[in-house]
């Protein structure tokens, strides 16, 4: 499915070709300290279909089980979280984009959970928390 997005400003814009299968949760612990959040959900966007207008900061992070280093992206503006993908120079395979800045985001349901061993005990259960449907 096409998918378009951008970060909060609007400073820079994405879109790509995107497998709905493919949307995955990620708890570990290096996504829910760059979320700031109890995880991080992505779907990987072929490199060859990924386009982007901006020019993101990045940082180079080594996930500490894999071992393996992953260059995020983020807006520079306002610190939306973009993608993250493999380090090299052009276009790489894939990019992980972050479900929360693209525009279909409700037709992204997750599929999978990685990294669950780091899952904060109550996310499975938050069915029992009190929900408003605004801001009380």
């Amino acid at each position: 499915m096409k998918v378009t997005g951008a970060c909060h400003c609007g400073t820079i814009t994405v879109e790509g070709e995107a497998d709905p299968e493919r949307v995955s949760i990620c708890h570990c612990t290096d996504c829910q300290t760059r979320t700031g959040s109890a995880f991080g959900m992505a779907v990987p966007i072929p490199g060859d279909t990924f386009r982007m207008i901006g020019q993101p900061a990045t940082y180079l992070k080594t996930t500490a089980d894999s071992g393996r280093p992953r260059l995020q992206a983020f807006c520079p503006k306002c610190g939306s979280s973009i993608y993250s993908t493999t380090p090299g120079e052009g276009r790489q395979a894939a990019y992980m984009v972050r479900v929360g800045i693209l525009a279909q985001r409700d037709q992204l349901t997750p599929k999978r959970q990685n990294w669950f061993r780091s899952a904060r005990s109550w996310v499975t259960h938050m069915d029992d928390i009190p929900k408003n449907q605004k801001q009380a």
